[in-house]
């Protein structure tokens, strides 16, 4: 089966795996998410995660990350810019994921950075997802 949007695939990945508890999920690798799970990362949002070589394409193996309370960290995951439906925004129309407390992965010349980094870099370019 092929996959039209494999960043869609890789949120409804993690959002289904975090909704069921589960401690990992695998991923099929490639480039472009391997930055969205390092931006995920370094966020605080995910714990950690591996690159498995398998001889093919690879697999990412994502270290969810859960309160106290094994609750979540992260509370929702949205696709923005889908293949058929592009949404670009400049650096003064970045977008704020309520209010500043959550964050949009957004496709620059500059790499795959979060909006706070696109401001401070004054880019704009292609908004991928907002996670909160």
């Amino acid at each position: 089966m092929q996959i039209t949007d494999t960043i869609a695939d890789l949120l409804t990945r993690i959002r289904n795996a975090s909704t069921a508890k589960h401690a990992t999920v695998d991923v099929p690798a490639s480039n472009m998410k391997k930055s969205i799970t390092q931006i995920l990362v370094d966020e605080g949002y995910v714990k950690e995660f591996k690159i498995i070589e398998d001889g093919k394409q690879g697999i990412i193996r994502i270290t969810l990350k859960y309160d106290e309370n094994r609750n979540p960290v992260i509370t929702g995951l949205r696709r923005v810019s889908k293949p058929g439906l592009r949404i670009y925004a400049s650096c003064e129309d970045m977008p704020k994921v309520i209010k500043g407390l959550g964050i949009a992965i957004v496709s620059t010349s500059k790499g795959v950075i979060t909006d706070k980094k696109a401001r401070e870099l004054n880019v704009g370019g292609e908004v991928l997802a907002f996670i909160w």
